[in-house]
């Protein structure tokens, strides 16, 4: 088969098979985290980021290219979660960049976007880290050069881009030295190349295996992505698809036989009666989501593959209308007054969040190691604190590329302080003063932010050698600001030898958050062990209720 020219259709099918081939190897590209942390996600922070972008492409009704890589663009960049996610909306944004303008694409034309793609991705981060998704797109892209100067077949040109894709990921270990003491390639730089590997496979016409068993759960990405509502800027009439429709049906051989199923065909069927789709499935089930009109019909297009285990039907316009008070009209209803200043803070756990909100926070975004809050969820919260000037807290190093890319699109004056963890933002928080302007706050804010030790255990999900360190799968960890100083199968051994690598002579006080598996036993052992040891220094406990971490110590 020999593809000379790419127009929006093609174009849009190699995206979509992309997107497809990224989702079910999410979890596979997850594992490839370095740290043995149980919130690995760059996986599932790019198959949610190219699964909004995906979602993009499909409302295209043009055969344009241009529209195409813009409407990918576009939902990437809305979509984007986490350092991988938002690398990769940047490769695609200057990609659509670079073939602005050009109804079909050339080979050349396509290597001159994934040039503008990497550029503009460079500039985004502010110190590039090569042995990254970076390095493989840039080596990647100075490949592509010479494949479009050799050929102007497409199938040619993209075997020679995915090779290059897949030699450059190989060599990540040896750019950077974390990757070669652990043993893996960069999962970010996998991602890509699996989406590569889906372009294609799309242009041969060969199909990529079915399963979604390592994807998403259907949940997570239900939450994540379609259940965010404009209550007070539309009206219940104004809803175009009624009923948020979800429903799982396992399947049964009689019916197959009858109707075979295809995950593709399907997902295409039900795209025609509504939005905000998502079909998720593996050997036994698929799970669908989908805001639709008609859900009666789209219940009966699954019913043809089995029997339902669950049914879920709301009606979104009531619910819209109890969320309002009724069917008031938008323009009877008077835009609250913007204040002043507004702190959006990432939290994770609800005892952090009501702490976090205690200390200042005007909005709190559930979110963090597991679950990064897309561009467009801060996007979201921006508008909700409502205020002429927004200060973002991140709270996490893999949301701060994220929040910079919400300040840079947000129509309010916003500022991004880059706290990286839970205490950071606790210290910034505390570091604000109201009679101070944007700059001055965030100077502060920064400053105070980097006086605070982070202290966190955790446990390990999978066997590894790191720093030197043997650590077996299931033992507990103890991380000083991300580097792990301790590990045991004892969680208060753990505990003890990372609060004696932490404190020094010059610390007053330490808070000690108390995660959701963290029991009252535990805090007064550590309590005792302090008081014991450190009787000098003062302690404050709080219940944080987080995930993932049994306890963060915040220690000045």
């Amino acid at each position: 088969m020999t593809v000379r020219t790419l127009d929006g259709t093609t174009f849009a099918e190699m995206v979509l098979l992309g997107s497809q081939h990224l989702m079910n190897n999410a979890k596979m590209i997850d594992a490839l985290n370095v740290f043995p942390v149980p919130d690995g996600d760059t996986g599932t922070n790019m198959n949610l980021s190219m699964t909004s972008g995906a979602n993009e492409v499909r409302k295209v009704n043009s055969d344009d290219a241009t529209d195409v890589a813009q409407s990918l663009s576009k939902g990437l960049l809305m979509g984007a979660r986490g350092n991988s996610g938002v690398i990769l909306s940047q490769l695609f944004r200057g990609f659509a960049k670079g073939v602005e303008g050009k109804k079909t694409l050339t080979t050349q034309d396509f290597a001159d976007g994934l040039d503008v793609g990497v550029k503009t991705a460079y500039k985004a981060v502010m110190k590039p880290v090569e042995g990254t998704i970076l390095t493989v797109a840039k080596d990647t892209a100075k490949k592509a050069q010479g494949a479009a100067q050799n050929s102007d077949d497409f199938v040619e040109f993209m075997d020679a881009v995915l090779e290059a894709a897949k030699q450059s990921l190989k060599r990540t270990p040896e750019l950077l030295p974390v990757l070669k003491e652990v043993g893996v390639v960069d999962s970010g730089g996998q991602g890509l190349v699996t989406i590569y590997e889906g372009f294609l496979a799309s242009l041969k016409g060969e199909k990529l295996p079915e399963t979604n068993a390592n994807s998403v759960d259907m949940n997570d990405m239900v939450n994540a992505e379609h259940h965010k509502l404009a209550q007070d800027f539309m009206h219940s009439d104004d809803i175009e698809f009624g009923y948020c429709t979800e429903f799982m049906v396992k399947f049964e051989d009689e019916k197959l036989a009858n109707t075979p199923y295809n995950e593709e065909t399907f997902r295409n069927e039900l795209s025609e009666y509504g939005d905000s789709l998502l079909v998720v499935s593996d050997d036994e089930i698929v799970k669908v989501h989908v805001h639709a009109e008609e859900p009666g019909e789209v219940l009966n297009l699954g019913q043809r593959y089995g029997s339902f285990i669950n049914i879920k039907v709301e009606n979104m316009r009531e619910q819209h209308s109890t969320i309002v008070g009724g069917d008031k009209k938008i323009q009877d209803v008077k835009p609250k007054e913007k204040s002043e200043y507004a702190i959006v803070s990432v939290a994770m756990g609800e005892g952090v969040k009501q702490l976090f909100e205690s200390l200042g926070s005007t909005v709190v975004i559930q979110g963090g190691q597991t679950m990064n809050p897309s561009t467009q969820d801060i996007t979201n919260a921006i508008k909700e604190a409502n205020a002429k000037n927004v200060i973002l807290l991140p709270n996490n190093k893999n949301i701060v590329m994220a929040a910079e890319q919400a300040a840079e699109i947000a129509e309010e004056n916003v500022v991004v302080v880059p706290t990286k963890t839970i205490p950071q933002g606790m210290s910034a928080l505390l570091a604000f003063h109201p009679d101070m302007n944007l700059d001055e706050n965030k100077q502060s804010m920064e400053e105070s932010s980097q006086l605070v030790k982070t202290g966190q255990v955790t446990y390990a999900v999978r066997d590894t050698q790191i720093d030197g360190m043997m650590i077996e799968n299931g033992n507990f960890m103890g991380l000083a600001d991300g580097h792990i100083k301790a590990t045991d199968k004892d969680k208060l051994q753990v505990c003890r030898q990372l609060l004696n690598e932490m404190i020094d002579e010059d610390d007053e006080i330490i808070t000690i958050l108390q995660g959701e598996d963290a029991s009252d036993e535990e805090i007064e052992e550590i309590e005792k062990y302090l008081e014991e040891n450190y009787d000098e220094i003062e302690m404050e406990v709080h219940k944080g209720n987080q995930p993932i971490y049994s306890f963060i110590f915040a220690i000045e």
